[in-house]
């Protein structure tokens, strides 16, 4: 009886086993064929999303930048560190009007409340031409009004609408160069350092083509 009861069990482990190597190998099965099947839907959409940011970023250069006729594109490697160290230049450009350089353009991105990307203009007499929020990850209704084209200060304009004209030299402190969001002090404070670190990279790079 002893024994039968050993082979019943011995039985019933097995069984047990198998099922459990059955029901990991149909997991695997899931597993890569979601794998693949994330891989093929990537490599479809991948691209486009690629080129619909590219497209922004264009539109946003133009916006920042409409005198440009052109825009020469610069090494970010070679601008080296921003100032504050807490940004990070992802793309810049020279921007040229009759065969001159003009003034020039830089996608920078860092810290808010929460993080932003912006795309700013500045020409050769370090006047900021223009500045486009490209990503905006703060706070809805309170740090998101930074790149809301909708909402506007008691001046009339948008909060990165009124940044357009002002002299890189008067420098950018939220509550005094500049109208700081209401309770959204870091957020405006954030997209301060990004204009200060973005003009001073451009002031650097205009001066050192000054005579292209």
């Amino acid at each position: 009886m002893s024994g039968q009861t050993t082979a019943k069990t011995a039985a019933e482990n097995s069984g047990s086993a198998w099922s459990m190597i059955k029901l990991g190998l149909i997991l695997a099965a899931y597993a890569v064929a979601s794998c693949t099947m994330l891989a093929v839907v990537n490599g479809f959409t991948g691209p486009v999303i690629a080129a619909n940011q590219q497209r922004k970023a264009n539109a946003a250069m133009l916006t920042v930048f409409p005198q440009a006729e052109d825009f020469t594109d610069i090494d970010a490697a070679s601008c080296g560190s921003t100032p504050s160290g807490t940004t990070t230049v992802q793309a810049v450009k020279l921007a040229r009007a009759g065969g001159k350089v003009t003034g020039g353009v830089i996608q920078i991105s860092g810290p808010t409340y929460d993080h932003a990307t912006v795309m700013i203009g500045m020409d050769a007499a370090g006047t900021v031409t223009g500045v486009q929020f490209l990503e905006n990850t703060d706070s809805p209704g309170f740090g998101s009004k930074a790149s809301d084209p909708n909402f506007t200060l008691a001046n009339g304009k948008t909060f990165y609408g009124q940044f357009t004209g002002k002299k890189v030299a008067d420098g950018f402190t939220a509550g005094e160069t500049f109208d700081a969001i209401s309770g959204a002090t870091i957020t405006s404070r954030g997209v301060a350092n990004l204009l200060t670190d973005g003009t001073a990279v451009l002031t650097a790079l205009l001066k050192e083509h000054s005579n292209d």
